[in-house]
């Protein structure tokens, strides 16, 4: 039988149209406010970035988990995320996300990675509208 699903609590406060969102398991916060293009300032990250952040990071923390759990070599990744809305009505209809692999990853454990990566928790989560393409990167490998 699988484990109950477990809860982590997070609370917000508005003020105009900034919104403090804290962490309440370790205290973090972060802000959003509007984009521009929807009547706010574009002064940080606006809610649906973080969906598109979400994304990018669930992707790279997922593969060095089940990496490490399964003896796989990765080292540090980078990933860079585009997030395109639809006309109204506003939702995200396109998270591009580009992967950069870290240098070592051997060509066999590669599809491995990627399957990791296109099913991480966020990316399941997300509804089957948003597009999610996923492009990875490795470095050339040098000649031994």
């Amino acid at each position: 039988m699988p484990a109950p699903a477990t809860g982590v609590t997070m609370s917000l406060a508005l003020e105009g149209l900034q919104c403090s969102i804290k962490h309440d398991p370790s205290g973090s916060q972060l802000t959003t406010v509007p984009p521009k293009d929807n009547g706010g300032t574009g002064a940080t990250f606006s809610p649906t970035d973080l969906v598109g952040a979400a994304l990018a990071s669930c992707a790279v923390t997922t593969i060095a988990l089940v990496a490490a759990r399964e003896g796989l070599t990765f080292g540090g990744a980078r990933a860079t995320v585009e997030k395109r809305m639809s006309p109204p009505p506003r939702r995200i209809a396109e998270l591009v996300l580009l992967i950069d692999m870290p240098a070592g990853t051997k060509p066999e454990q590669r599809a491995r990675l990627e399957e990791i990566a296109r099913t991480c928790p966020v990316a399941r989560s997300l509804h089957p509208d948003v597009k999610v393409p996923f492009i990875f990167r490795y470095p050339e490998m040098p000649f031994s």
